[in-house]
């Protein structure tokens, strides 16, 4: 059995490339999390974990994430991607994503709105969220990232 994460970061990044992987790599890079194994994973934020802006998994870490990607190849289009986290008041939180060509304000109302459903879903009171977003204007090909990063309690 996995041991449950018990911190997380948020990690944005954006990135030009002559394709759209090495464009993604970028926005990996910049978002400090481009020399990891990511494993995607659904919504739910373990009870009780906690921020820590520092995290810096090793390299080559198996890191599980929830994030949401966009990459464009026509120069001039403006893309996003936000991540965002809803918080009941004793319980477990909510991760929710979206990318598209989109501006970064029009992508984080929407992971928003998902959050504000989500919550409704599983009939919590949404106590907090927090959104973060970027946005990216695309001169060749771009490519946008924004996640929530799970870790583990150091040893």
């Amino acid at each position: 059995m996995l041991p449950t994460p018990s911190i997380y970061k948020f990690a944005l990044g954006s990135g030009e490339g002559k394709d759209s992987l090495t464009a993604f790599d970028r926005a990996l890079l910049q978002a400090g999390i481009g020399n990891v194994n990511l494993l995607r994973i659904t919504s739910i934020l373990p009870p009780s974990a906690g921020e820590d802006e520092k995290l810096s998994p090793p390299y080559g870490a198996l890191v599980p994430a929830a994030f949401g990607t966009f990459s464009s190849e026509r120069p001039g289009e403006t893309i996003s991607a936000a991540v965002g986290i809803g918080f009941s008041r004793d319980t477990y939180g909510v991760i929710m994503e979206a990318a598209g060509p989109h501006t970064r304000a029009e992508t984080e109302d929407k992971v928003e709105r998902m959050l504000q459903e989500a919550f409704a879903n599983r009939g919590l009171d949404l106590r907090e969220t927090l959104i973060r977003g970027i946005e990216h204007q695309v001169i060749r090909v771009g490519s946008v990232f924004a996640a929530v990063v799970l870790w583990y309690p150091s040893s």
